[in-house]
């Protein structure tokens, strides 16, 4: 086993009381020398620190949180991830998820992942239905992804995913045959794609685990709004993780999750002619659901993570030197 450098000045760890085992904690993890590991360490261990001193928190508490925290690994599987839904129901999947991708007004925003992404995803070719028939009411998607300038993105890779018509997700079930409701299209070359899927609806998230105890605890439901999700990937943009929102749910202001955006809100219009009927392969009267997508080049989010990066910091009274959009410790 190698040996472990010891730095040459460290201070005494004895008698350590509650006044000063912060500094001696932020002193002894400022060995490593990876700048920024070292500052979030310090802001990290600042926090809980404070946090503790601030409600007082009892060690009964502590435990209880420990045990909670067990509990959502235990719960964890190859198809469920709690901490994720923790990380959801917290808000703190929302924060970092604007702060990671900061866009200019006129970008579509993005909104949290959750828990029910897959890498099963089938491809398909514009037209084609992602879900199998009699799912749910069948929904003629019809969108365009184009960059800040207006102009169209061609062969933007598109990662759909949404629940069947009783609120669950393919990977929920027990026994199924392969993916289902999710799927994998291609932009053409006037940045437009399109393909059939259900009318979104509202559902709950797991709520039968830890999760879902803390929202019952906090006397909060654990329903999401009716929407559907859009994953992009394309070189030179920021990849782009958000949903779309039927407009009018009973959930809209109270996502169990923190996701919904109001530029994401959309009416839902009904294919109303023939012509289009039979353009796209449905009947009058199924739903249509219509965006016009805006990605964020890569170049423009490293230059406004940058910026957002440094007037945080200024707010917050902080000095640090901030690289590729993050704030790291000062050299010693």
């Amino acid at each position: 086993m190698p040996a472990v450098a010891v730095a040459a000045e460290l201070p005494p760890l004895l008698d350590l009381t509650d006044e000063n085992i912060t500094a001696n904690t932020i002193i002894i993890n400022n060995q490593t020398h990876d700048r920024r590991l070292k500052y979030v360490l310090e802001r990290l261990v600042t926090h809980l620190h404070d946090f503790a001193r601030e409600t007082r928190l009892s060690s009964e508490e502590w435990m209880a949180a420990i045990e909670f925290l067990t509990a959502c690994g235990k719960i964890c599987s190859d198809t469920r991830q709690e901490f994720i839904l923790l990380s959801d129901a917290l808000g703190l999947s929302c924060l970092v998820d604007v702060m990671d991708h900061p866009k200019p007004e006129n970008a579509t925003p993005g909104t949290v992942l959750g828990p029910f992404h897959s890498h099963e995803a089938l491809e398909f070719v514009n037209g084609e239905s992602i879900c199998p028939p009699d799912k749910g009411e069948q929904c003629i998607v019809i969108c365009t992804v184009s960059d800040t300038k207006g102009r169209p993105i061609e062969n933007a890779l598109v990662d759909i995913w949404e629940t069947d018509e009783t609120g669950h997700y393919d990977v929920q079930y027990d026994v199924r045959d392969g993916p289902k409701c999710r799927g994998l299209l291609h932009s053409d070359k006037d940045g437009k794609f399109w393909f059939k899927a259900i009318r979104p609806v509202s559902y709950p998230i797991p709520h039968d685990g830890p999760v879902g105890q803390l929202l019952e605890k906090l006397n909060r439901h654990p329903f999401r709004p009716s929407h559907m999700h859009f994953k992009f990937i394309c070189e030179g943009y920021d990849e782009l993780v958000t949903s779309l929102y039927c407009k009018g749910d009973p959930y809209e202001t109270t996502d169990a999750v923190f996701g919904v955006k109001s530029p994401l809100i959309i009416e839902l219009d009904t294919v109303k002619s023939a012509e289009m009927a039979k353009m796209y392969g449905v009947e009058i009267g199924d739903w249509v659901m219509r965006y016009d997508f805006v990605l964020t080049s890569q170049e423009e989010v490293a230059a406004l993570k940058q910026q957002k990066a440094s007037e945080a910091l200024a707010k917050l009274g902080v000095t640090r030197e901030v690289v590729a959009g993050l704030p790291i410790a000062d050299l010693d």
